[in-house]
């Protein structure tokens, strides 16, 4: 790949102050003329005649030949005829050259080598040490740094130098670089990916990018958890508006959800929360964005369609679809014209195109994330009894990955049976395993199940500590019920449970909203964050460590695009889910606009200037 419009960039900024830089040889008036007449042909797109004049200005002109020769080589590159700049360079002498000059040519000498098959002359020329880079260079310099390195057989200094490369770039061009950097590792192969990310500690900017490259090679990797390091940037003063470092909100934002009838439950619950923190925002006194909802229609073409009618109505961000095969088809498109928050992850091993991001309440980060729960205390085998449900058993085997990952181990698997209430089989499991002091239970299931489940493991003699996923929790308080599960612990949004501040108060919300209430309470609190990304998802992508407390958890973006959440830990305790000390780190988090206590106005009370439906 070649960083075409960046290089054009460098090259034309060059072509155009070519005439007004003084040279070591005094001009004339008519020399100065003539370099203003070829750097005008270069800036409008005739590089051909252009490289003609500069050429024509070399012979007129020795004392300043050199200078002219490589504006002329650079024209002919320009306009994609390098081999015509060939000659010209190597009549160059590089000691006639100044400024940036040497620098220019030893990067078309490298692009020349590259296209002749000479990777270690390119590679030569692109890692001086002490030449000092310019910053419209630089990124030429890496791409081309990168070819010879992948040339030589060295990904994975190609890949580290894409890595350098794509702090530097935007949009389709950085997405190309990204796509192949990740290229790169996975030609490295499982195995020796692996020994590198086993090498390295938590917070290498490459472990992201490795496990990119398993991802697209098959492989289910450990997920790694976000370097929380500090909340989302500091207050900005000004204007009386409330907003942090980093707010960036778009003047309209569609918003793609299903209203069809398997999932208009769901998608409702979602679109009240995004209105009930739309609606919260206003005490900020920050602009904020005009709203058109679509019916994404619960399919891949629905959900495309929905899109580019949000494109066609001048939409300057997506937020949504939500099921996979929308989320799938819109990302999978050739291009997207405007960025795409999707509330859902895809399938697709490839990186999605352009300025998409993923948030998702995947059951999977839960099970790795009570992996790293029980690690951190001490227990390092673990014990799996499921339901049989979907859910459960992806977030068992993230668990498992997870654990292994870790150091642990898995002592044994159960998986309780579908229908009838006796688990004697699932806990003689657990019994015949001979289980150690230092090891724990991880249960993923309903809370019915897990009511049934744990007085049979007491009665059993099994007293080891139990860790479940955020399903244990029916979704309201019932206390007289969830006396079985006493000294259970699970993750959970902390919005639940009032356990993050900055937001309203979740009983003032529950109260009005029925939405939030019962099984669709989380559902309501991912509305609510999906809002809250809106003006910070560039922000978090761009600066590692920086996370956004949310509803359902601590909202960190890696520099794919993917939104990870970390929860909260919790405790049943006389009945009652309580939050763990220092389970959340929330210290250092920031007030939100709003005190705790102010409850959003309900979504049918949106003012009709600020939210629109769609046509179509």
């Amino acid at each position: 790949m070649r960083l075409c419009r960046l290089a054009a960039s460098g090259l034309l900024i060059s072509l155009v102050l070519s005439a007004c830089v003084p040279s070591a040889v005094p001009r004339s008036p008519a020399e100065i003329a003539a370099a203003q007449n070829a750097a005008d042909l270069a800036n409008h797109g005739q590089f051909d005649r252009a490289a003609q004049a500069y050429l024509t200005l070399a012979a007129q002109a020795p004392g300043n030949a050199d200078h002219y020769n490589l504006l002329a080589a650079e024209a002919y590159r320009q306009g994609n005829a390098l081999d015509r700049a060939i000659p010209i360079v190597a009549g160059i002498q590089r000691k006639q050259l100044s400024d940036d000059e040497p620098l220019r040519l030893d990067l078309l000498r490298a692009e020349i080598a590259l296209r002749q098959h000479n990777a270690a002359t390119a590679l030569q020329l692109t890692s001086q040490t002490d030449t000092s880079v310019p910053q419209n260079l630089l990124p030429r310099l890496l791409d081309l740094r990168a070819q010879a390195l992948a040339d030589t057989g060295d990904m994975w200094g190609a890949a580290l130098t894409r890595v350098e490369l794509d702090k530097l770039l935007q949009g389709s061009v950085r997405e190309q670089n990204r796509d192949q950097a990740v290229s790169l590792l996975a030609r490295l192969g499982v195995a020796p990916l692996k020994q590198r990310a086993s090498a390295m500690q938590q917070g290498d900017q490459m472990l992201p990018w490795i496990n990119e490259a398993l991802g697209r090679l098959g492989v289910t990797v450990a997920q790694v958890q976000p370097n929380l390091e500090q909340p989302v940037g500091t207050l900005v003063p000004g204007s009386n508006a409330s907003v942090r470092e980093g707010y960036k909100m778009p003047a309209h934002i569609a918003l793609l959800l299903p209203g069809n009838d398997g999932l208009a439950s769901a998608g409702s619950a979602i679109r009240e929360g995004f209105f009930a923190a739309y609606f919260q925002a206003a005490d900020t006194h920050a602009p904020r964005a005009t709203i058109t909802v679509y019916d994404s229609g619960g399919n891949a073409a629905s959900a495309i369609k929905a899109y580019n009618q949000a494109v066609t109505d001048g939409a300057q961000m997506v937020v949504g679809p939500l099921t996979r095969a929308e989320v799938m088809g819109v990302l999978g498109q050739s291009s997207l014209p405007i960025p795409v928050l999707a509330l859902n992850h895809s399938e697709n091993k490839s990186l999605p195109v352009g300025t998409a991001s993923e948030f998702a309440l995947l059951p999977e980060d839960e099970g790795a994330q009570v992996a790293d729960h029980m690690i951190e205390r001490g227990i390092h085998s673990a014990y799996i009894v499921i339901s049989g449900d979907d859910f459960a058993k992806r977030s068992a085997a993230a668990f498992k990955t997870e654990m292994l990952a870790k150091g642990g181990q898995v002592a044994g698997n159960a998986q309780l049976p579908s229908s009838g209430v006796d688990y004697s089989a699932a806990i003689a499991t657990l019994s015949a395993g001979n289980p150690s002091t230092d090891a724990g239970i991880f249960i993923s299931m309903r809370a019915e199940q897990a009511r049934l489940l744990l007085p049979q493991m007491r009665v059993a003699r099994i007293s080891l500590p139990v860790f479940a996923t955020s399903h244990i929790y029916s979704g309201s308080e019932n206390a007289s019920a969830d006396r079985d599960l006493e000294g259970v612990e699970f993750c959970d949004a902390p919005w639940l449970f009032d356990a993050q501040t900055g937001l309203p108060s979740y009983q003032d919300v529950a109260s009005q909203l029925p939405a939030a209430r019962g099984a669709t309470a989380l559902l309501f609190a991912f509305g609510m964050d999906a809002w809250n990304l809106v003006p910070y998802i560039d922000w978090l992508r761009n600066h590692p460590g920086s996370y956004l407390p949310g509803a359902t958890g601590q909202l960190a973006a890696d520099t794919f695009g993917h939104v990870n959440r970390v929860m909260t830990w919790l405790k049943f305790q006389d009945g009652v889910a309580h939050p763990m000390s220092g389970s959340l780190e929330t210290d250092n988090a920031p007030a939100g606009p709003a005190p705790a206590s102010s409850a959003p106005a309900p979504a049918s009370s949106a003012a009709a200037p600020a939210v629109q439906p769609a046509n179509g």
